[in-house]
């Protein structure tokens, strides 16, 4: 009878495969970086995903979760199912700006490798190809589906200018919002006193959201952009749309934030003598809750590859990811890697530049053995393994006594939650603005529209 490998065995087992292969996921994550696709339409990166994984042996399924770029791979068997996510959706105007391409690659290396010693570690390994990250929410789109249902645990990476400690990096909650404000037209000269001008509503609104944020909390950012207000100088605009995202440390300070950024509205509204309505652009993104024992563990091993992470370094903000979503769920770890020699923070031409280079490169590798040594621990450390796979039992357990409440309801929930401020603020302005102006205020919360 053979004795079973040591973990450090496995560790150097999932090194290698990553040292052996790194061509190939090279090669991906060039490929990826030099095709940029938009979300929902990442057609050319998740079929080479798909195509690395087929070749490695998974069960592979593009255009799962009602999603045609979404793609399920699945390998091996076991009371653990360690699922890893893979993104690949990139920026209009700027390409991969976000390192999309790194995260895409480093999860096909993470999860090939753990495939290599699943069979030792008893587990299963997922993969979920996940689009529309920028904008579009997909993975909040596949919790709603059942997409982690089965998941034990779930992990990825994403590259950032420097290495950081794990949670140094915080994701807040966001919602993204549309205001629309609709008034009366007419010509600018001859009959100005006959509109009510919907681009006057908007201009109030970005002053008075601009003279909020002297009083929010630190941390909390609001960002607005006008993306219609009138199309010649002749005609007094009848219709004016703003768009505007809000984020908060937590879906809590989220909602109240929210509910003051919206009567700016609501007043400017007023002010202006016209109506407005606040659509969801699309699914709210909750903020990262990263599982502790897992992220010391990844901090562990991505140090080994002779990074510096330091733990002192005061918490900032890295923005919003609906890995979140997943999280609030799911025990999950959201870890950042390093692109040294960066030019420019994420989101810049700069960071695009870097993340297809050979500090790019080195990322795909370290993250790939970082995350893949993670689930060899998760699946090796009795304590840790049953901590997790219980806790699995349970989110088991409640789905099955209560239907209608599925591990995907809370991402439901939470949109509900975020909306009722929204009707709250609502009714307000109508009954405000029907006593002091004459004008109304309805509210809405829309599904949001998947274009493929």
């Amino acid at each position: 009878m053979t004795d079973a490998p040591s973990t450090a065995a496995l560790h150097d087992t999932v090194a290698t495969t990553v040292a052996v292969r790194s061509d190939e996921l090279l090669a991906l994550s060039h490929a990826i970086h030099a095709r940029p696709e938009l979300a929902f339409v990442e057609h050319h990166a998740s079929s080479l995903v798909a195509e690395r994984l087929t070749d490695a042996g998974f069960d592979v399924t593009v255009g799962v979760h009602g999603l045609d770029t979404a793609l399920r791979a699945t390998y091996g068997n076991g009371d653990m199912n360690a699922v890893i996510c893979v993104e690949y959706d990139a920026l209009p105007g700027i390409g991969h700006a976000c390192g999309h391409n790194i995260i895409a690659a480093a999860g096909v290396g993470a999860a090939i490798a753990a495939a290599d010693v699943a069979d030792e570690l008893g587990i299963r390994v997922t993969v979920l190809g996940t689009p529309a990250e920028e904008h579009g929410g997909g993975k909040v789109l596949m919790l709603a589906d059942g997409a982690w249902d089965d998941a034990t645990f779930s992990l990825m990476v994403h590259p950032y200018p420097a290495d950081t400690w794990p949670t140094t990096t915080r994701m807040q909650a966001v919602h993204r919002l549309v205001v629309t404000f609709t008034g009366q037209g007419a010509h600018a000269a001859a009959a100005p006193d006959q509109a009510r001008n919907a681009a006057d509503a908007a201009t109030i609104s970005l002053v008075a959201v601009g003279l909020l944020r002297q009083q929010v909390r630190d941390g909390a950012r609001l960002n607005a952009i006008i993306t219609e207000a009138g199309l010649v100088t002749n005609i007094i605009a009848d219709r004016a749309v703003v768009e505007i995202e809000v984020r908060e440390a937590t879906l809590d300070a989220l909602q109240t934030l929210e509910g003051r950024v919206l009567a700016c509205f609501e007043g400017a509204a007023i002010a202006a003598g016209v109506s407005w309505s606040v659509d969801e652009s699309e699914p709210l993104y909750a903020d990262l809750v990263q599982d502790a024992d897992l992220v010391e563990v990844f901090a562990g091993h991505l140090s080994a590859r002779g990074r510096t992470l330091d733990r002192t370094a005061p918490p900032r903000s890295g923005g919003s990811t609906d890995m979140g979503n997943v999280s609030q769920v799911v025990p999950s770890i959201h870890p950042v890697v390093g692109v040294e020699g960066a030019r420019g923070p994420i989101h810049t031409a700069e960071f695009a530049e870097a993340a297809g280079g050979p500090a790019g490169d080195r990322a795909v590798l370290d993250a790939a053995v970082a995350l893949a040594s993670t689930i060899v621990d998760a699946a090796r450390d009795p304590r840790l393994r049953a901590r997790l796979v219980d806790a699995q039992t349970e989110r088991v357990r409640e789905r099955a006594e209560a239907p209608g409440l599925r591990a995907a309801g809370w991402a439901g929930s939470a949109a509900s939650s975020a909306a009722g401020s929204h009707g709250a603020v609502g009714a307000h302005g109508a009954a405000g603005a029907a006593s002091a102006a004459g004008t109304s205020a309805e509210v809405s919360t829309l599904e949001p529209e998947v274009q493929a």
